[in-house]
């Protein structure tokens, strides 16, 4: 019997390109000949990352298969040495490292990923003594970060090897607390092209006015390059001055150190000398009604774990007109907050909400947010309950099992209502306990067909959240691809 005629590769790398990473992977496993088209497929994997964890169960065939696939980003857990070692002989053109809970002090083998560009150490149960190992990195790396990571060296070593990244274009630094660290002032001068900064203030109680910026620089009027500045546990004192030579920031971001505010509300100063501000984010602190007042009209991204009211949104979107991504975490439990978003901010893009309750009424109201991409709802288990019904058990939502039926209507209503104005409908749930995070979503691809996807991943891995537009042809209404999650926040056992 003849075989049937193969489609062409052409046509099912088409195909393999709107699959998650998952499916891909599922499909590998197929047969022979799907798994040699997406090895040999570059632009499959690109932005691909591969976690390693057991060395010991990885075999030569594993590690061929991520060197045909040209992994360029690899995340370590628990390792040692010997690992990168190891995985320096399989990925020698790594781009991309991450070691998570690294179990040895030294990190001498990174000089064997010679186009090594963004490196991550995060959570070391060993204190790093020195920071020799970025030496021959200086001419490679462009984004390094130290989050978690007990420092035992001294400051002046850990300026002076980042001193040395000449390529660095982000850092970010987050420790104890048990380094003093002098001002970012030196490295923020010394590298021009540093446009990201993340850094632990807990050691600061008040900005000197070289704290961003030298002196002699600042008192010229000179500006750094910064775009993006991220401050962890805030809680310093600051002046106009000291905010000059950050005119070209675009992005602030302040967590806070203390959920109870202090007298005075800081963020005013920071809000007022950055006018040119398009995306604030703001977790604890004073209430939003302290500083509304002050946000730039040039805002076009906010988010705020604070606490606020139904005022408070009033007097933002005059603030802010033109804002199109909102994440919400109020730290009230008014009920009017999101039956009021629509007319607030009619030109949402992206909505990040998390509520203790919301009625169908106030719920179904979003439709109204025309240009909206991604919905994204965090609930209480009290909650999603009222969302599933009472009588679903835990395994079975656990299982990933027929989990559209146990919806209730207001969740349907808005599925069908979107399917009908948008090309793809994603709807998604995320139960998280303290050792796991699985999330369901469905798609609903044609108004009619509803097919039904569970995937899991390990603890602490950031899920996707980002959706992308098809679709547009010339004179035609553009068809967007709208996401809608469900955070459900519960303890191991309930």
């Amino acid at each position: 019997m003849t075989s049937l005629p193969q489609l062409p590769a052409e046509l099912w790398l088409q195909v393999f390109s709107f699959l998650s990473w998952k499916d891909k992977l599922s499909m590998r496993c197929t047969c022979s000949h799907f798994r040699h088209l997406l090895d040999k497929s570059r632009p499959l994997w690109r932005g691909f990352c591969v976690v390693l964890r057991h060395f010991s169960r990885y075999n030569r065939r594993f590690w061929r298969s991520l060197a045909q696939r040209h992994v360029g980003s690899v995340m370590v857990c628990s390792g040692k040495s010997k690992h990168l070692w190891q995985l320096s002989a399989s990925l020698p053109a790594l781009r991309a490292l991450r070691l998570d809970d690294w179990r040895e002090g030294g990190l001498d083998k990174l000089k064997l990923f010679q186009q090594l560009q963004r490196l991550s150490i995060t959570s070391c149960s060993t204190p790093l003594k020195t920071l020799d190992f970025l030496f021959p990195l200086s001419n490679q790396l462009t984004q390094l970060s130290l989050c978690q990571v007990q420092l035992t060296c001294l400051s002046s070593q850990l300026l002076d090897a980042v001193g040395q990244l000449t390529r660095l274009t982000s850092l970010l630094l987050h420790h104890d607390g048990s380094l003093w660290v002098p001002t970012p002032g030196s490295i923020l001068t010394h590298r021009p092209d540093l446009t990201h900064l993340s850094w632990t203030m807990i050691t600061y109680k008040t900005l000197s006015r070289d704290f961003f910026c030298p002196a002699h620089l600042s008192a010229g009027g000179g500006a750094v390059q910064l775009s993006e500045l991220q401050l962890l546990d805030y809680d310093a004192a600051v002046t106009q001055e000291v905010l000059q030579p950050l005119s070209r920031l675009q992005s602030l971001s302040i967590f806070h150190l203390y959920s109870v505010p202090g007298p005075v509300c800081h963020l005013t100063t920071w809000l007022t000398s950055l006018p040119e501000l398009r995306s604030l984010s703001v977790h604890g602190g004073h209430p939003l009604a302290a500083y509304v007042d002050f946000l730039p009209r040039s805002l076009h991204s906010l988010t705020l774990c604070v606490e606020l009211h139904p005022d408070d949104l009033q007097v933002a979107s005059l603030r802010a007109p033109c804002l199109e991504h909102l994440h919400l975490e109020p730290w009230s439990s008014s009920s009017d907050l999101v039956r009021l978003l629509p007319q607030l901010f009619p030109h949402l893009r992206t909505l990040h909400i998390r509520h203790q309750h919301v009625s169908d009424d106030d719920f179904l109201s979003l439709q109204l947010l025309r240009r909206l991409d991604t919905l994204e709802f965090g609930v209480n288990t009290r909650w999603f309950r009222e969302w599933v019904g009472t009588n679903t058990p835990n395994k079975q939502l656990s299982s990933g099992r027929r989990l559209w039926p146990c919806l209730n209507t207001k969740v349907r209503e808005y599925v069908q209502y979107v399917s009908r104005t948008f090309l793809r409908v994603q709807l998604g749930c995320t139960f998280c306990r303290e050792q796991e995070d699985a999330e369901w979503s469905f798609c609903n691809w044609n108004s009619s067909v509803l097919s039904f996807f569970w995937f899991y991943s390990g603890y602490g891995t950031l899920l996707p959240t980002t959706c992308r537009s098809v679709g547009q042809s010339k004179g035609k209404e553009r068809k967007r691809v709208i996401k809608f999650r469900l955070h459900i926040m519960a303890s191991a056992g309930k």
